[in-house]
């Protein structure tokens, strides 16, 4: 039998995968990859060359029967009435916009404090953003940087006619639209998204699975008010937002058959896509109460939870995940750099930190390492600075401060499982995976520091394998998503360690 192929595009930050995939079993079949610039705003056209190319390194798409696109999130696109970019993307490792997120909180702040509310108006304001989508603003989502154009760039806020986030405007490119001549139409009402990526904009309520256009009116502010402008909820009720699709409802447009499906009778679909984090869940097949560790520069915590998450204090982000459960979700700025801080402190490789490391006794001697190197996001501590405490003349030498290390970057990651298991999420798996995975000492150490057993996967696509499982669950019309095998390097066990984590929770106040 013929195998029936689906793609699914990983449209990151560093670069576009394309993973041609047999739909039935999720095997890899073809595959390709070209380079997305650096920097942390993009000329969007970038991404569609890169995807040309990624997808003809996969051997083109012309036998493909559905096409789904996992992206980098929050990035802002903003369009005009033609479809053409008005500026280049501000994307989510864009700090400019961290004033506006101050402003857009202590604004929903200002009106005086109800029952059971906090006093003060900044901590008044981050519950309050909670409570109405589920993550309180940060220079990484979408809306502060539409406010930082407002504020900045007024000519090219008045032109806004759509906002869109980088997966959807691939995936609009795919059905074959873009920029148009004058008096043509641009088709700006087929963009469309999903859940988990709209819940990282802050105007999207995933709870409810509406738009929040008065908090979208907030963002197109030019100066700090407490109420939004008339004219500021006029345009915020013109602008153009994408359709939000259901986790196995297919676009109502198909992909042009010049970029996919031209060789398919019927066309190929197009699934409604996802955000980066929530793709990858997809891709591990993770269930109600599997978290995922992800350990690459940043460390992030995810939970796929039945219910919607809300952390008043703004530490734990409520986004969707992409099987209509929610994602609650913790990130720290520091991970697997930590241990390239340790190899740099004792000029040593990887093999030689992990000998190290192992070779000390849990809690190095009573050397605590708080990893704030370049501040830190959970906690929020945006001017913090790490600290090694604890050292003696009986306890400092090199394996109890490679041990240190290791245990200070476990220890920041059982921060965040810590702040999701507190809003109710159930942890009943740990997944652990990204660079920072590969570390033998990291995977050793992890249990006893988590105070579970960890699986590791292997190393592969994730956010490619979920928006290629997507994208056959999409076609296939089932209630389910195919349940595709994932390959597990090991599964590790240890005794727990208590201690070193009470010592770190101390350490860091």
């Amino acid at each position: 039998m013929e195998p029936m192929l689906v793609a699914g595009v990983d449209t990151s930050t560093q670069s576009c995968k394309v993973r041609v995939t047999d739909a039935r079993t999720g095997k890899l079949v073809r595959f390709g990859q070209a380079k997305h610039p650096d920097g942390s705003t993009v000329d969007p056209q970038a991404w569609w060359e890169a995807f040309l190319e990624a997808s003809e390194q996969a051997g083109g798409l012309d036998d493909v029967s559905a096409i789904a696109v996992g992206g980098q999130q929050h990035g802002m696109v903003i369009l005009d009435e033609q479809g053409r970019v008005i500026r280049d993307a501000m994307l989510w490792n864009d700090i400019s916009s961290a004033p506006q997120a101050v402003e857009l909180i202590d604004e929903l702040g200002a009106a005086p404090a109800a029952d059971g509310e906090p006093e003060d108006r900044h901590a008044r304001g981050i519950s309050r953003w909670v409570r109405a989508v589920g993550s309180s603003p940060v220079a990484s989502y979408t809306l502060t940087k539409l406010r930082w154009v407002s504020e900045h760039e007024p000519q090219h806020a008045a032109r806004i006619a759509a906002v869109c986030l980088p997966h959807d405007w691939l995936s609009w490119r795919i059905a074959g639209f873009g920029p148009v001549d004058p008096g043509e139409d641009a088709h700006l009402d087929a963009l469309f998204t999903d859940r988990s990526d709209a819940s990282g904009t802050l105007y999207f309520d995933a709870a409810s699975n509406t738009y929040r256009r008065d908090l979208l009116a907030r963002g197109l502010q030019s100066a700090a008010a407490d109420e939004p402008a008339p004219e500021c909820l006029q345009a915020a009720a013109r602008i153009v937002l994408p359709a939000v699709l259901g986790p196995q409802e297919a676009a109502k447009v198909k992909a042009s058959p010049s970029i996919a499906g031209g060789a398919v009778d019927g066309g190929c679909i197009i699934a409604p896509g996802g955000g980066d984090n929530a793709m990858a869940a997809l891709g591990l097949g993770m269930a109600v109460g599997d978290v995922s560790v992800s350990l690459g520069t940043s460390g992030v915590a995810a939970a796929v939870s039945e219910r919607p998450a809300y952390d008043l204090n703004g530490s734990v982000s409520g986004f969707a995940d992409c099987t209509g459960h929610f994602l609650p979700l913790a990130c720290t700025i520091n991970a697997s750099r930590i241990l390239d801080a340790g190899r740099a402190v004792l000029d040593v490789d990887y093999e030689e930190l992990t000998d190290l490391a192992l070779a000390a006794r849990p809690g190095a001697g009573g050397i605590t390492l708080v990893p704030y190197f370049d501040g830190e996001r959970t906690p929020n501590r945006p001017d913090a600075t790490a600290t090694l405490s604890g050292m003696t003349l009986r306890n400092t030498n090199r394996a109890n401060f490679a041990r240190a290390f290791v245990e200070g970057l476990l220890c920041s990651q059982r921060d965040c499982l810590e702040l999701i298991r507190s809003l109710g999420a159930a942890i009943e798996r740990i997944l652990l995976i990204g660079g920072g995975a590969k570390s033998r000492a990291v995977r050793t150490l992890a249990p006893t520091v988590l105070g579970m057993e960890i699986t590791c996967p292997a190393t592969d696509e994730y956010v490619a394998i979920g928006a290629a499982r997507q994208a056959a669950w999409v076609l296939s019309g089932v209630d389910d998503a195919p349940d595709w095998p994932i390959s597990i390097d090991a599964v590790q066990t240890g005794t727990p360690t208590p201690q070193v984590y009470d010592a770190y929770v101390q350490a860091r106040g």
